[in-house]
């Protein structure tokens, strides 16, 4: 048995604990960059908090998913002010882009120099400026990950600059900071977090340490995003304050989702994320989403694939496990877990990938692309042409 297991140098975990970033910052640097989400004022009261604590801060938004002009950008107006630290406050997409741009601060060249697929996939050759990784979804985990998935708008594909020195050097995880989100957003999502421990769990990669993380983070997400997604959401001025029961289901949802960032970093992904990848950087339409439209159909293609070509694969117990622990059966099969998450999708209002403009006659171009894509190689078997087709066509 052979593993290798890496993750960000620091993890914090608990509600407030976003408040001691301002003093762990000002340890690294004074002048900061804050990398946001499109709207900067969920970042308003931290900022203050940072300029209270004597630090200079800069606000860079990500208008959407980060394209390779974003992080150019943001190289740009890093250097320009002189920042000594970066720090990402949002979801997914904030996160990678301060990735990237902490590693462009300290390397030479231009971002194409290091991606995979549209670049050259040059390894980084100095450490990044120190990065602190703030999630304010539970979805991504891509606080604890070593890739920035970027959009490459010339290429219509998203890639990614991957290398371990992108581990944050401090991912803090506030489930506060998910209170407030809307639901679609918790839906969409708490179902990539979802889809992010069952693929590494039954990826060619899977190893101990990131099998035990995917099986606790589904134990919790399985119940847990159901409550998210049905109670009120943070309470507004003068509003009741948010349950106890909602509190448990944002703090488990988080968890669930720093555990599927490590468990993939380590451990690998599968075909919804082979799909994601060219999808997403065709059509505008969210990560979380297009994998939860994915996920039932992949893992019954899979199971199907399975049965009849490599019936004796572990992957085929894992998925009953996986159906176990996402029913509370320890009855319950494969099948079974395809009709749950099948449920669930429906049920949390999940549109279908034609929602965002993919037709039938995009389906052959969007399977040649995810045939190509990285995360295919931890699929627990090779799908075939028509297989891949049958799913995206599902999905639609």
């Amino acid at each position: 048995m052979q593993f290798e297991f890496a993750t960000a140098s620091r993890i914090r975990f608990g509600p407030g604990v976003v408040w001691e970033v301002p003093e762990l910052a000002g340890k690294l640097g004074r002048r900061v960059l804050v990398v946001t989400g499109r709207s900067t004022d969920r970042a308003r009261l931290f900022y203050q908090a940072l300029e209270a604590a004597g630090l200079e801060s800069i606000l860079f938004p990500i208008p959407g998913e980060p394209t390779t002009g974003d992080v150019l950008l943001g190289k740009r107006t890093a250097r320009q002010e002189g920042v000594e630290v970066v720090i990402s406050l949002g979801g997914g997409s904030a996160i990678d882009a301060g990735k990237a741009i902490a590693a462009l601060l300290t390397n030479p060249g231009d971002v194409h120099d290091y991606l995979e697929v549209i670049g050259q996939a040059r390894p980084l050759e100095r450490p990044p400026a120190p990065f602190i990784a703030i999630p304010t979804t539970a979805g991504t985990g891509t606080e604890v990950t070593c890739n920035a998935v970027l959009a490459s708008p010339e290429h219509r594909v998203k890639v990614s600059l991957r290398s371990p020195l992108l581990l944050p050097r401090l991912a803090v995880i506030d489930p506060e900071l998910t209170y407030d989100l809307p639901r679609a957003i918790t839906a969409a999502t708490g179902l990539d977090a979802l889809t992010q421990l069952i693929e590494p769990f039954v990826s060619r990669r899977a190893n101990p340490m990131t099998d035990a993380l995917c099986r606790e983070g589904l134990r919790r997400a399985a119940p847990a995003l159901r409550i998210a997604c049905r109670l009120p959401v943070a309470p507004q001025s003068g509003s009741p304050r948010p349950t106890d029961e909602l509190k448990t289901a944002r703090a488990d949802m988080a968890l669930a989702s720093l555990w599927s960032g490590v468990a993939l970093a380590n451990a690998g992904l599968g075909a919804v994320h082979g799909f994601a990848a060219p999808i997403g950087g065709t059509f505008a339409a969210p990560h979380g989403a297009v994998c939860a439209a994915l996920l039932p159909h992949v893992i019954e293609a899979n199971v199907r694939a399975l049965r009849q070509r490599a019936p004796g694969s572990e992957a085929l117990s894992r998925y009953d496990e996986v159906a176990q622990l996402l029913t509370g059966s320890d009855r319950a099969t494969a099948d079974d877990g395809v009709a749950w998450v099948r449920d669930l999708v429906r049920e949390l209002q999940i549109p279908s990938l034609g929602a965002y403009g993919i037709t039938a006659g995009q389906v052959s171009g969007l399977v040649e692309k995810a045939a190509q894509a990285s995360s295919m190689k931890g699929n627990p078997i090779a799908l075939t042409h028509e297989e891949l087709t049958e799913i995206l066509g599902r999905a639609l």
